[in-house]
């Protein structure tokens, strides 16, 4: 057994298969992946690792399992699946997914070929655990799997504690412990206890606040923007032997000496590494924004940015259209006991209607650009995507140093 000093949870003891699995290169790579990629340039404290983090989520998946009365092999499983549930995750962990998704047709949680193989796959059948089976936990399935990946899943609890306290916000206060000891199986489902409508609640605000004030914080989407630019133009470089399932496999150092290597990443990693970062030319909400927009693909997004830039008449790589998807809220399928029967919260909690205004409110579409030519950027975005806003707005978000900058002086 090994006793670990946590930030978050205290003391977390690590044993059986999670002990072993410790300190497989796998788990100790994560040391080297920051749970929020660039949050940290808005929140200098928000340093912390994916490797932390599993270790929180696998103390809160014994607590769980604990009190669901599940032990022997099934709770080994679980273990295990909690302590690997981010080992497929790429540098800077979710703000590459989408660009290395195109590529590989894999998410993080397609963990399979990772626990098949290799040393991880040899501490599974040591223990007597098949590698397949710990991977499907891990993709969400099964009645277990639930634990791991759903709507009620110690990943999540994990996260939101560990991110409030590590960025200083006080938004993503819940109480795991109350809501762990409310956990049972109904029907093969994963719900709250009678009398745990609140409890279901406080996961629904404490995501919902995090969102605009750290997930989706102005300059953390501008700085993943400019970082996922940078990583297109490394895999697109012939003269780089990267491609996306080796980019899927490099930790953050990794990835930043590459851009710094390459010359036609060397500018946005420069601008990254010295928080010389883009800034918005428009910064438009989602009743402004035309649907074909909103709902454009990849390729179709990179053909508005060039219209954008020749309408401009800036260079190609001076315009970022950062188009975030419609606004969704997972937890709201929360699934509660109240009077006898399985509800979703959505179902039973007036906060959700409240809460999804407030969300599709907080939507913005961004394009950023250089500071010295957001000007003729944002005039240029709006034309050539038929926002419907006024020319105070677009003024407002280019002139100066604005809204953003001033919320930079009050977050750093």
């Amino acid at each position: 057994m090994k006793v670990i000093k946590d930030s978050v949870h205290d003391h977390i003891q690590v044993d059986g298969v999670a002990r072993a699995l410790l300190d497989t290169p796998a788990l100790q790579r994560l040391r080297r992946i920051r749970q929020l990629g660039t949050v940290s340039l808005v929140y200098p404290s928000a340093n912390h690792t994916r490797f932390e983090h599993s270790i929180g989520v696998y103390h809160l998946a014994c607590e769980a399992l604990e009190q669901l009365d599940v032990d022997g092999k099934r709770a080994e499983r679980v273990q295990a699946a909690a302590m690997l549930h981010d080992v497929g995750h790429g540098p800077f962990s979710h703000n590459l997914e989408s660009l290395t998704y195109r590529r590989t047709g894999r998410y993080h949680d397609d963990v399979h070929d990772l626990l098949v193989d290799g040393e991880v796959g040899e501490v599974l059948r040591d223990h007597g655990l098949e590698p397949e089976t710990v991977a499907d936990l891990v993709a969400g399935e099964g009645r277990f799997g639930q634990l791991v990946s759903g709507e009620l899943d110690v990943d999540r609890m994990d996260y939101l504690v560990r991110d409030a306290h590590h960025t200083g916000v006080p938004y993503g206060t819940i109480d795991p412990g109350r809501i762990l000891r409310e956990l049972v199986f109904v029907d093969g489902e994963l719900v709250l206890d009678e009398g745990n409508v609140q409890a279901a609640e406080s996961l629904l605000v404490a995501r919902a606040l995090m969102n605009p004030t750290v997930y989706s914080h102005s300059v953390a989407r501008i700085s993943k923007a400019m970082l996922r630019r940078a990583a297109e133009r490394l895999l697109d470089n012939p003269e780089t032997d990267v491609d996306a399932a080796t980019l899927q496999r490099m930790d953050d150092p990794d990835l930043l000496v590459a851009l710094r290597s390459c010359d036609p990443t060397s500018e946005f990693s420069r601008r990254l590494d010295e928080r010389d970062l883009f800034k918005r030319a428009v910064w438009a909400e989602i009743d402004a924004v035309p649907g074909g927009v909103i709902e454009a693909d990849h390729d179709k997004i990179r053909s508005f940015e060039r219209e954008i830039a020749d309408a401009a008449d800036v260079d190609d790589e001076d315009v970022i259209l950062d188009v975030p998807s419609r606004p969704s809220m997972k937890e709201s399928t929360s699934r509660v006991m109240v009077s006898g029967e399985i509800r979703r919260l959505e179902q039973q909690s007036p906060l959700v209607e409240a809460l999804r205004a407030a969300q599709y409110s907080q939507w913005r579409l961004g394009v950023y650009s250089p500071p010295n030519v957001r000007e003729r950027v944002g005039q240029a975005a709006v034309k050539v995507l038929g926002l419907d806003i006024d020319g105070a707005l677009v003024s407002e978000v280019r002139n100066g140093d604005d809204l953003e900058t001033t919320l930079d002086q009050f977050v750093d």
